[in-house]
């Protein structure tokens, strides 16, 4: 397991980013624990839902379809959040046009070369541009702005402990 996944995914799936379970009527997702939605994920017992399962399905549909072990820290963990919280194909895109790329969804060698040069902080600012264009931005607009804060924090302790 990539060191970087098993690192984030703790801290992800704490209340700090995903938390417990919830069942938010407006949520287009459903039921949802650590993230894991009712919607994404229709054969899941959300409720009964434990830590090592909601890991296994992070890694499996979300870490490795965006391909986050290609591109360097932090970029690899802001795009494996993005997958989690709106899907991977728009979190590559996302991150494809924070770097001035092609935007089609596809990790190939120009997305990785320019995301590994990319100032993090370019990305981040692309997602809050996207989550403004959503409908629900007024509904849950602060709570997607605190989890890109907790990711800043969460990436700039991890880069102190690298020095």
């Amino acid at each position: 397991m990539n060191k970087d996944f098993s690192d984030y995914v703790d801290f992800m799936i704490s209340p700090v980013i995903e938390g417990g379970y919830v069942n938010d009527p407006h949520d287009k997702g459903g039921e949802t624990k650590y993230g894991i939605s009712k919607a994404s994920f229709p054969d899941e017992d959300i409720k009964n839902l434990t830590i090592d399962r909601a890991k296994y399905l992070y890694e499996k549909h979300y870490w490795v379809p965006a391909k986050c072990d290609k591109f360097l820290f932090p970029n690899n963990i802001i795009l494996f959040d993005m997958a989690v919280n709106s899907g991977s194909a728009r979190a590559i895109k996302t991150l494809q046009k924070a770097c001035k790329v092609k935007e089609d969804g596809i990790v190939g060698p120009q997305t990785i070369g320019a995301a590994n040069k990319l100032d993090f902080t370019l990305f981040l600012a692309e997602r809050v541009l996207f989550y403004e264009s959503l409908g629900q931005f007024n509904r849950y607009g602060r709570g997607w702005s605190r989890r890109l804060f907790n990711i800043c924090i969460y990436i700039c302790k991890k880069a102190l402990e690298r020095q």
